[in-house]
């Protein structure tokens, strides 16, 4: 018994220091290998990269298609086809790239984002996501550790990342779509209180350092559901450049109308109450875009557009293409004055009278001072 207790009492600690050896060397390998698990590296950077991928593809392609029809130019239909039909490689190599993959890693991506989009369906997005993020770091584990590189880090990332691709993109499919059409059936059913939920959390996303327009194009926010989550971030982004517009003046009129409200971040931190005006307009003219305009968004980029605002006014091009899709359908007769009211009222004059009155009320009872709006330089 002694000599156990004794062996026992001078291994362990042998034991325990092998253990952080090898937690301090696995540490220092995926420090190497420039693998950071974390919040901000999937959930903001890797997802702020997929949105760009998605723009770079999807969404300019069907600009771009939709255009060439309402002028009958076939090459311009053709041209936005095959930007359109790139969107799953498009939005893998840009994960890659944010997530700072090497480049035999990052060119092996993009079979694995065809793959992922291809079989994730109508969650397509959403699957690319994950997938990527995950054979992106499979990739870069075994990157440069053998003498033929060429050979095994291309097929580690294609294997991994198809692999998963035909294991769990068909049930992110499911569940993305699941999700997407209940808010959408629910914002039917529910148009005041929904178009009030969405409008506020979307247009709230889109300020926050993440992708609104990924998140959009995630779960394919459209119909009603889209509408309102176009009007939340026209809120944001109209509301905080023309409140702000004392301090920042006319660049910061387009920086952030025609950019993103994203620049406001370090004020808000500075001030969260900067951040009332316009969330509290987005609850105003989200439910008068579902309620009173039936405001809807239809573009055949699948959501994409929801997520946009007034970025280079595309969630306003993203609302026009649903409707020529609608007409062209049947599935809406013309298009009509007031569907140009509504879409100029949710969209541009009541974000940026509303953020105006409420920030003037708040600056009154001293809330939001002098300089709390002005951009960092």
């Amino acid at each position: 018994m002694a000599y156990l207790f004794c062996q026992s009492n001078f291994s362990s600690p042998r034991r325990a220091g092998m253990g952080a050896e090898k937690v301090i060397e696995m540490k220092d390998f995926l420090k190497r290998k420039n693998i950071v698990i974390s919040a901000r590296r999937y959930g903001i950077d890797a997802l702020g990269a997929m949105a760009q991928g998605l723009f770079c593809s999807l969404l300019i392609g069907t600009i771009i298609k939709t255009l060439g029809q309402q002028l009958s130019l076939q090459f311009l239909v053709d041209i936005g086809q095959f930007a359109f039909e790139m969107s799953g490689p498009a939005m893998a190599v840009a994960i890659g790239y944010a997530l700072k993959a090497d480049p035999m890693v990052l060119f092996s991506l993009t079979g694995v984002g065809w793959a992922a989009n291809k079989l994730g369906g109508a969650g397509g997005p959403l699957a690319v996501l994950f997938i990527a993020i995950l054979a992106a770091e499979c990739g870069k584990l075994v990157s440069k550790e053998t003498k033929v590189d060429i050979l095994v880090t291309p097929a580690v990332t294609v294997f991994a990342g198809v692999g998963l691709a035909s294991l769990i993109a068909p049930p992110i499919a499911s569940g993305a779509h699941a999700f997407g059409q209940f808010i959408q059936d629910l914002t039917v059913l529910q148009p005041l209180w929904m178009g009030i939920a969405v409008s506020v959390l979307v247009g709230v996303a889109l300020t926050l350092p993440i992708s609104s327009a990924a998140i959009c194009a995630s779960f394919g926010l459209t119909g009603l559901a889209g509408g309102a989550a176009v009007a939340g971030c026209c809120a944001q982004m109209v509301g905080f450049a023309v409140m702000s517009f004392r301090e920042n003046r006319w660049g910061g009129l387009v920086s952030q109308g025609i950019g993103t409200s994203m620049l406001q971040m370090p004020n808000i931190v500075k001030n969260p109450r900067i951040w009332i005006p316009p969330t509290l307009a987005s609850a105003i003219t989200g439910p008068i875009a579902t309620c009173l305009f039936q405001l809807e968004m239809n573009d055949p980029a699948g959501g994409v557009a929801s997520g946009m605002g007034t970025c280079g006014f595309v969630g306003q091009i993203g609302v026009w293409s649903g409707w020529v899709n609608d007409v062209a359908s049947g599935a809406k007769a013309a298009v009509t004055s007031t569907d140009w009211l509504g879409l100029l009222l949710v969209c541009f004059v009541l974000p940026a009278v509303l953020s105006v009155v409420f920030c003037e009320i708040l600056r009154k009872i001293g809330w939001i001072k002098e300089g709390d709006l002005t951009l960092p330089q």
